[in-house]
């Protein structure tokens, strides 16, 4: 390995702005799908000219290289299905990510509301062993705080909590003004 390949490497600062540009965006998708905010955002910091970044992300979008729709379907079914995401936490994600509004409503809309609740579910399943032994109430809380972080609504989070731990045969001695009800 020769010195020259060690390192991140440079653009030469007298390279062509467009150039670049192209350079950037390339090695940026070619280490992760990106959405086109993150790469104007990159082109920025870089000090590429905006003139120059739009018309660079513009002719990758146009090729196909940049499609922020497909990055948020494909966002969206990767993250629930790996880490257990539901639509609000999905939701932000993308908007952290740059995608428009009705992009990301399209592509959380696309999450089957059954296939949501499973997960959720299959969740709690696989949280629930570590519980065991702790007050219920205490175990409500924990289960039911897990979900929501996940972006899983409060209603929906307390009903599995409390239909898996029911199956299990815990006692919920829950107070008639549990905030959950």
């Amino acid at each position: 390995m020769s010195v020259a390949s060690r390192g991140p490497r440079k653009e030469p600062a007298d390279a062509d702005p467009e150039s670049r540009a192209r350079e950037i965006c390339l090695r940026m998708l070619s280490a992760s799908p990106r959405t086109r905010a993150q790469l104007a955002d990159a082109l920025h910091r870089k000090g590429i000219p905006d003139d120059v970044a739009e018309r660079v992300l513009g002719r990758f979008t146009d090729v196909g290289l940049i499609d922020d729709e497909a990055f948020a379907q494909a966002w969206v079914r990767s993250r629930h299905t790996g880490r257990g995401l539901a639509r609000r936490a999905l939701a932000a994600e993308l908007r952290r990510r740059g995608v428009a509004g009705d992009t990301i409503d399209e592509a959380v809309d696309s999450l089957d509301p059954a296939q949501e609740e499973e997960t959720a579910r299959a969740l709690v399943r696989r949280k629930l062993p570590a519980t065991r032994g702790a007050d219920p109430a205490k175990r409500m809380r924990r289960l039911v705080g897990m979900l929501a972080r996940k972006g899983y609504p409060p209603g929906l989070a307390y009903r599995v909590v409390k239909e898996a731990l029911d199956e299990e045969g815990a006692d919920l001695d829950l107070a008639p003004d549990d905030p959950f009800d």
